[in-house]
This record gives C-alpha cells, sequence and structure tokens, in this order.
C-alpha cells in the first residue's frame, strides 16, 4: 500500500489506476479506524478495483471547545489495517495540501445541514462539505463511502455531490454496532468502563421509541419518554431526540415513511450520536 502525503505523487498513483481501467473508491475518514470504517473499506473492496482511504482530521469541521486536539490519531495502526484489508493507497495530506497559504473557499449546503448536529454544531457541516469537496476532486473516484451512523452527513454530501455535478457514486453503508447495540465512533474510546456500559441505553432507547411509533403510538409522549429514560440512565444532556422524514430530514409530527429517528445525547466528556430507520 503506498502511502502518500503530497498531491503530486497522488495524481501520479491515480493516473497509473485509471491506466488499468480501475474503478477507483474513496472511504473518507479522520483515522481512529474501527470496525465500523473497515466496513465501509469492505464493501469498496467489494464493488472496486483499487481502493483510496484518506486520513485527515479537519479542523474546519470543529467549533469552538470541541476535541480537536484530542481527536485519537494512530496513523501507524490505521495505515496497517487498511494494508492488511487491501487498500491501495492511502492519501494522508499535509495541512498544507487541504488548505494552503491564503486558502479562501467555503462550501456550504443550506437547508438540509440546518437542524441537528447542524443546530448543535454551528459551521460543522460547513467544514465537512468543504473538506469533501476538496477530496472528491483531488482523488475524483468512481465512487465514495460513507457510513448510515453520521447519516445527516450522509444527506448534505449527497446534496452537495448533486448540486455541485460530482457525477460519481454515493454510497452508504448501514451503521456497524457492538453486540449491546451502541453505534461504533472513535469517539467511544474517551468513555469510561461505567460510562460505555450506560451509553446503550441509548439505542435501547431508540428502538423502543421506534418500535412505539411504528405501532401508531403518540410521537411526543414517545419522545419525551426516551428522553426522560436516557436522562436517567447515565447521560447528563441530549442534543436532540426527533423523528424526521429519511429523505428531507424535515421534523415528522406524523409517523409517515421513509422515517427515521435521531438522536445526540452526552455522557461525560463524549458526544454520542445515533439514527435508525422506523418503519
Amino acid at each position: 500500500m503506498q502511502i502518500v502525503r503530497q498531491l503530486d505523487p497522488l495524481r501520479d498513483a491515480l493516473a497509473s489506476f485509471r491506466k488499468t481501467g480501475a474503478k477507483i473508491g474513496l472511504v473518507p475518514t479522520m483515522g481512529a479506524l474501527h470496525a465500523g470504517h473497515m466496513r465501509l473499506v469492505d464493501v469498496a473492496m467489494e464493488q472496486c478495483d483499487a481502493v483510496v482511504a484518506s486520513i485527515f482530521v479537519n479542523p474546519t469541521q470543529f467549533g469552538e471547545g470541541e476535541d480537536l486536539d484530542a481527536y485519537p490519531r494512530q496513523e501507524a495502526a490505521d495505515a496497517a489495517l487498511l494494508q492488511a484489508a487491501g487498500v491501495k493507497l492511502l492519501w494522508a495530506p499535509t495541512a498544507d495540501q487541504v488548505y494552503p497559504d491564503g486558502y479562501a473557499t467555503h462550501v456550504s449546503v443550506s437547508g438540509i445541514s440546518d437542524g441537528l448536529c447542524g443546530a448543535a454544531r454551528p459551521g460543522h457541516f460547513d467544514g465537512v462539505s468543504t473538506v469533501v469537496a476538496k477530496l472528491f476532486n483531488q482523488v475524483r473516484p468512481d465512487a465514495a463511502y460513507f457510513g448510515e451512523k453520521d447519516y445527516q452527513q450522509l444527506a448534505v454530501i449527497r446534496r452537495m455531490a448533486r448540486d455541485l455535478d460530482f457525477t460519481h457514486d454515493i454510497v452508504g453503508v448501514p451503521t456497524v454496532r457492538d453486540p449491546d447495540g451502541l453505534a461504533l465512533s472513535s469517539r467511544n474510546a474517551y468513555l469510561t468502563a461505567e460510562q460505555r456500559a450506560n451509553a446503550a441505553a441509548l439505542p435501547d432507547a431508540m428502538r423502543e421509541a421506534a418500535n412505539a411509533i411504528a405501532a401508531g403510538g403518540n410521537i411526543a409522549d414517545i419522545l419525551d419518554a426516551a428522553k426522560t429514560r436516557i436522562l436517567g440512565s447515565g447521560f447528563h444532556k441530549i442534543d436532540y431526540f426527533e423523528l424526521r422524514d429519511a429523505n428531507r430530514l424535515t421534523i415528522l409530527d406524523i409517523f409517515t415513511e421513509p422515517a427515521r429517528l435521531f438522536a445526540a445525547a452526552h455522557i461525560g466528556r463524549t458526544r454520542l450520536i445515533d439514527n435508525i430507520p422506523v418503519s
């Protein structure tokens, strides 16, 4: 596996893949890889001839007081995982290759980015959209792979790709979970043993609420009961717990399909997000 940090060698390596007619798949990450990331790699390997993974901890998607400096960085271990999985190239750019001196261009996707994490983390999705657009232009993949765990991010990227005329496929991959239901996340590493045990209350409450909504229960009452359960299980703050249309991400007061339940809650110093379909 090649590890490339500069744009010119990246372009040379990609040109060599294209000369063979290879279908190129891109798996963008911020590193600290876990089984959820590796599932993206597995799907990309199944569908593409040459898989490129990227690792770049993107500063523009972190807000003031967020965990940029503390975000886990373990490139050597990540590279070993990617190489073992058959990835052809790891794009690990230096900061100046993504944001050169004087960088002044930003991508903003309005509407679909406004609620949920967009409301709780102002500017976050502008940073995500900008860096993903850069990665798309740098790699020019035939398909790019993103996890459904970050469902709003996936929706934002799909809208951006449509609006800016990126023609490659945007592939969403279902969330990978631990046996107790907690969605895998790099931020789970921040949890103490007690917090990790309590964190399973979040997906449990979501599943219970989703089943009650699908059975025709009162949505407001169900959401309130779920939030009360979560706050009684070791979480100290809920940013949102909402039922939304799965395509437009508009809030639903009446259950209609396709629908998803979205949640973000804080336990200790860790903010966990999750979403599940309601059907």
